[in-house]
């Protein structure tokens, strides 16, 4: 049971910044100032539901002590009456406070924001590069199934139906909080239709979830940290896919990334696609950095394998889906692929869940 006084004490926190949110989303000239307005009403949205549940809680409390008081009065029909409604109070009161631990347990910053999706195919050769298209098919359909937007931002396909690299954002309310646990190597297991032995082959492709950069998170200063390049986009052998000078290359000065783009016929438009890849990519450096220093703590006093280990086999011969990470094998390969990830984000969701709570 979770200590009254202290979870009353942490409640009233959060809901003095509730109601201070909402006199603020009022003011004038928070609505003039559309940037302030979107972080504070999104910080509003995110305490709405913790607000209402912590009214509930404070008057099941305080039905609780009146409940108990008569318990101990004189009045015997009222103490009967108190025992017999007891039990449901107490089961009201637990019920509220776990739905109050999972919401007070500390979120992942990120996860209402949209996702930049990396899929490359790794060893394997051509039968990796054709299972990185079957797995950018799937997380597409995954994204159907939740009603998020996929816009391919960049893609070089092998020409036989396979894909080097694909660069995709995914637009929509939690695609971060549930597609963050896709980023590793992921393994495929099968005979591919070129063996003529029926040998099996083990091909790699490399998933990487990083999480939409806000503006205001990445300060980029164009003039001083940015070369940017135009350049006539070329098809396959050389042919000219327009004649203008639309493909943009954009060199990061302080850290040499360089962004690439030439989808577009529209120089503004592949600026625009680069940039935002760009900024994805130094809020995820910043953020493996701090990451790298949790990481070190740990690995100090517990031990850590190797991060870049597979996450994931799929195995056709045995229509089978194994997640290494909870241990979680499920024989139904055919529906994952086609978008039935929930079982397998559901397992590990819950188990990040756990982890967060018993920290």
């Amino acid at each position: 049971m979770v200590d009254t006084n202290g979870m009353l004490e942490r409640l009233k926190g959060i809901e003095q910044r509730f109601h201070e949110l909402e006199q603020r989303l009022n003011d004038p000239t928070v609505v003039a100032n559309p940037r302030e307005y979107a972080r504070l009403a999104r910080e509003h949205s995110q305490l709405q539901e913790i607000a209402t549940v912590a009214r509930d809680y404070r008057r099941q409390v305080a039905e609780l002590e009146e409940h108990r008081t008569l318990i101990e009065g004189n009045d015997a029909e009222l103490r009967e009456l108190a025992k017999a409604e007891l039990p449901l109070l107490q089961r009201n009161q637990a019920r509220l406070e776990e739905r109050l631990r999972e919401l007070l347990t500390p979120r992942d910053p990120n996860d209402d924001k949209n996702v930049l999706l990396e899929i490359r195919a790794g060893t394997g050769g051509e039968e990796a590069s054709l299972f990185a298209s079957e797995l950018f098919r799937m997380y597409t359909r995954y994204a159907e199934r939740h009603g998020w937007k996929v816009e391919t931002l960049s893609l070089s396909s092998t020409g036989l139906g396979g894909i080097k690299e694909v660069i995709a954002a995914i637009t929509g309310r939690g695609a971060y909080s549930r597609l963050k646990f896709e980023g590793g190597v992921h393994r495929v297991q099968r005979v591919p239709t070129t063996e003529a032995s029926g040998r099996i082959h083990t091909s790699a492709v490399t998933v990487a979830v990083l999480p939409e950069a806000d503006e205001v998170e990445v300060n980029i200063n164009e003039e001083k940290d940015l070369r940017i390049d135009v350049m006539r986009a070329s098809g396959p052998g050389g042919q000219s896919v327009n004649t203008t000078d639309s493909a943009v290359r954009i060199t990061h000065l302080p850290t040499g990334i360089v962004i690439v783009c030439r989808d577009e016929k529209s120089q503004h438009k592949n600026k625009a696609r680069a940039l935002k890849i760009l900024r994805a990519r130094l809020l995820e450096m910043a953020r493996a950095e701090q990451d790298a220093k949790i990481a070190d703590a740990r690995r100090s006093m517990v031990g850590t394998g190797d991060r870049s280990e597979r996450i994931r086999t799929y195995n056709f011969p045995q229509s089978r889906v194994t997640d290494h990470r909870v241990n979680l094998t499920l024989h139904q390969l055919d529906q994952v692929l086609d978008g039935g990830l929930d079982p397998i984000i559901d397992a590990l969701a819950t188990k990040e869940q756990a982890q967060a709570l018993s920290a």
